[in-house]
């Protein structure tokens, strides 16, 4: 990444000379986080329902997996237009919009009486959580790039410690409270944050360093050169292994530990709060990590990391031993997305974040969905350890691009 290892001094710097872009910067870092955050706060709401909602339907685990594919094709159809719709009208903007939809599509699930209904409101959650999800990531390239400094993983560690806040307040309501009760509280908060932290999106652009278009000005095609491409597409490939395993856990971590290890539906809950606890801790320790380390280090080392505590979460005969797994991979997958995400950005700006994107979350999303019918055809244990498997892929892919 340019500049990567750069202070933030040059870009405060710039405020003396007028640059309007310059001037909201910790403001426009807020707001964004914000975002992050509630994002992980909402889908981890959802996701620690999943139990209930699937008794609630009476879908077998392979008709909840096909239910899910609802979120997964609402999500990539909305990243694969988003990066255009951030070109065009700006991607506060489009965060913005992607936030109140998501905050709303939340309510819709506890509402379903079968699988296919399920997997139609599905539909409309996964626009808004891809929505915003390449919104607001290109959103932080650009500050990243105005800040000059390796941040990205602040931003994740948001969306980390919204993941752990929400999993942990389901947990605590599973037992007394209703999923629709949940939900449509989580709408409520959802749209409160949205208009807290909107207005400091509306009022500013995207920041740009010194000789970098605006969105505005930039190509309408966002068309990339072929090499430019290619390494999109690996970064992308780093962050869909990486994703399969967050999508794996938030979906399937809490089924496990239950109907499996028969742990109680609070402890089941525990599982993704204990995997969102350890990657929020890794994420903010990224940016030091990055600093001192390097990207192929900390590509490397987080995806051997996570790989063992895979097999460990996914085969450990106690709920005990498999919580710690849990949290080793959080820790091992902690930074590997923010790096891909940010390269990919660096290589070919919004284009590029949007096509990564694309791909990472496209792991998150299509890979619960693939993991219910390897549990339907052999066991849930058995599915989850291709999260270790594409995390030590991770690894493998990220030192062999070392010298890019």
């Amino acid at each position: 990444m340019p500049h990567l290892n750069k202070t933030a001094s040059a870009a405060r710097g710039d405020s003396a000379g007028g640059d309007p872009a310059s001037l909201p910067l910790s403001r426009l870092r807020t707001a964004l986080t914000v975002f992050f955050a509630l994002d992980g706060f909402l889908f981890a709401g959802w996701v620690v329902r999943i139990p209930a909602i699937k008794a609630q339907t009476g879908a077998s685990a392979g008709d909840l997996g096909l239910a899910l594919l609802g979120v997964s094709a609402g999500a990539v159809v909305t990243m694969t237009l988003t990066g255009r719709l951030c070109r065009r009208h700006g991607s506060h903007r489009i965060t913005v919009a992607a936030a109140v939809l998501l905050s709303l599509s939340i309510a819709l699930p506890p509402l379903t009486h079968s699988a296919v209904a399920l997997g139609l409101v599905l539909l409309v959650f996964g626009a808004g959580y891809g929505g915003i999800n390449v919104a607001m990531n290109s959103a932080a390239v650009d500050l990243v790039a105005a800040l000059r400094r390796p941040v990205m993983p602040g931003f994740h560690a948001a969306f980390s410690l919204g993941g752990m806040l929400g999993a942990g307040l389901g947990g605590l309501v599973a037992g007394g409270l209703s999923p629709t009760a949940h939900l449509v509280a989580l709408t409520g908060v959802g749209l409160l944050l949205t208009a807290v932290a909107a207005p400091t999106l509306l009022r500013h652009p995207s920041p740009r360093p010194p000789g970098q278009p605006s969105e505005a000005q930039s190509p309408p095609s966002g068309r990339m050169e072929p090499r430019g491409r290619r390494l999109v597409t690996v970064f992308g490939l780093i962050a869909l292994c990486t994703a399969y395993g967050e999508g794996a856990m938030a979906d399937w971590g809490a089924l496990h530990l239950e109907e499996d290890l028969h742990a109680h539906p609070g402890l089941a809950a525990a599982g993704y709060s204990a995997f969102a606890l350890a990657m929020t801790v890794g994420r903010l320790s990224g940016t030091t990590m990055l600093e001192r380390l390097g990207q192929t280090r900390t590509l490397v080392a987080g995806g051997a990391t996570a790989a063992a505590g895979m097999l460990l979460g996914a085969l450990a005969p106690s709920a005990g031993a498999a919580l710690l797994g849990f949290a080793v991979t959080g820790l091992g997958l902690a930074n590997l997305f923010p790096v891909a995400i940010a390269r990919a950005g660096a290589v070919a700006g919004p284009s590029g974040v949007a096509a990564a994107s694309t791909l990472g979350y496209g792991g998150m999303l299509l890979g619960p969905p693939a993991i219910g019918f390897l549990a339907e055809w052999s066991s849930l244990p058995l599915a989850l350890t291709t999260v270790a498997v594409l995390a030590a892929a991770a690894a493998l892919t990220g030192f062999a691009v070392r010298r890019t």
